[in-house]
């Protein structure tokens, strides 16, 4: 099959060859991909940003989430048939959506929604998830809360912001001003320009913030979260929670928590409790998220579509940082 890998961490550009088709477990199904769908991770994997919490072996096929057609079943799978549309999110050490084929665990994967192009479909379970666990499983978010959700804009924030809105809160979010309406549109109640404007200035009293960028502007989120709430973080220091949690060996667990001092300090003046994400896939979760897809109460946005042959201008424009929702790369017709 084609896949576009990399040689070695710190590889610029994707190499488009051939690798054998992987092989299937008793759980597993081999899918077919039609899309798959970029995200900031690929470009911290391909950097070796992650070899901390995960060391890959070379050569690597990048990417995380994919929509496609089933091919082929485990002696074990249940639940899927061959020839069933599926999306999901593979597990972290199982990566390489930038493929033809990959092999899925049957609980990493939920139907596609009908209503969604297979483009749409890959747009979602890395966002989508990420999202709902950020919001559900975290922050446990319920009508009335106040949220604040960092880089509106982008892939993770137009779907946290649709989620966050049905399950009642009120939205405030950062964006820069052409980005504005369009945050609006999927219901953000107080938009922030941040060429013009810190949020840590006209914010207070919120119950949670979703944290998407880290470093500065994490600190300046305890500024604006009241006693007893909570920040969750994507790109921040993995906590001593989780640390504990993923099963990290106790010397790493020390190291993380030297490297947390500045935070845990910040938890302490603030009372505001921290959280590092390190999203999981889920299938029973995807189909949660089916529901919001079919009733037209979440949509997946949508930056550009790009054939398989021209992925590397894909990765660059992701890099660019100006990408408005997702950028999702064609790998087969359908």
């Amino acid at each position: 099959m084609r896949a576009a890998v990399i040689q070695k961490y710190r590889q610029r550009n994707l190499t488009l060859t051939t690798v054998p088709v992987p092989k299937i477990q008793e759980t597993d199904v081999l899918v077919k991909i039609v899309a798959a769908s970029l995200n900031p991770i690929d470009l911290k994997t391909r950097d070796g940003k992650l070899r901390f919490l995960l060391d890959y072996r070379m050569p690597l096929i990048l990417g995380s989430d994919f929509a496609g057609i089933v091919e082929q079943t485990g002696s074990r799978v249940t639940n899927v048939h061959v020839g069933d549309a599926v999306y999901g999110r593979v597990q972290k050490n199982r990566i390489g959506t930038f493929a033809e084929y990959i092999a899925v665990d049957q609980n990493d994967i939920a139907p596609k929604p009908g209503n969604l192009t297979f483009e749409q479909a890959a747009a979602i379970p890395l966002v989508g998830l990420t999202s709902y666990q950020a919001l559900n499983d975290l922050m446990q978010i319920k009508a009335g809360d106040k949220v604040f959700i960092q880089a509106g804009s982008g892939g993770i924030g137009t779907m946290a912001i649709q989620i966050a809105k049905q399950m009642g809160a009120f939205v405030a979010t950062t964006t820069s001003a052409k980005n504005a309406e369009l945050v609006t549109q999927l219901g953000a109640d107080q938009v922030i320009d941040y060429h013009t404007t810190d949020f840590d200035r006209v914010l207070r009293n919120y119950d949670a913030a979703f944290d998407t960028m880290g470093g500065d502007l994490l600190q300046k989120t305890f500024k604006i979260v009241k006693p007893g709430g909570k920040i969750v973080s994507l790109p921040g220091l993995p906590d001593g929670h989780f640390a504990k949690s993923y099963g990290l060996p106790w010397w790493k667990q020390v190291v993380l928590w030297l490297a947390n001092g500045s935070i845990r300090k910040l938890e302490r003046e603030t009372k505001v409790a921290y959280q590092f994400l390190f999203m999981k896939p889920s299938g029973a979760q995807l189909r949660i998220i089916n529901q919001l897809i079919e009733a037209k109460k979440v949509t997946p946005m949508i930056d550009r579509v790009v054939p398989f042959s021209q992925i590397q201008s894909a990765v660059d424009y992701l890099e660019t940082g100006r990408a408005q929702g997702k950028v999702i790369v064609r790998i087969a017709d359908h």
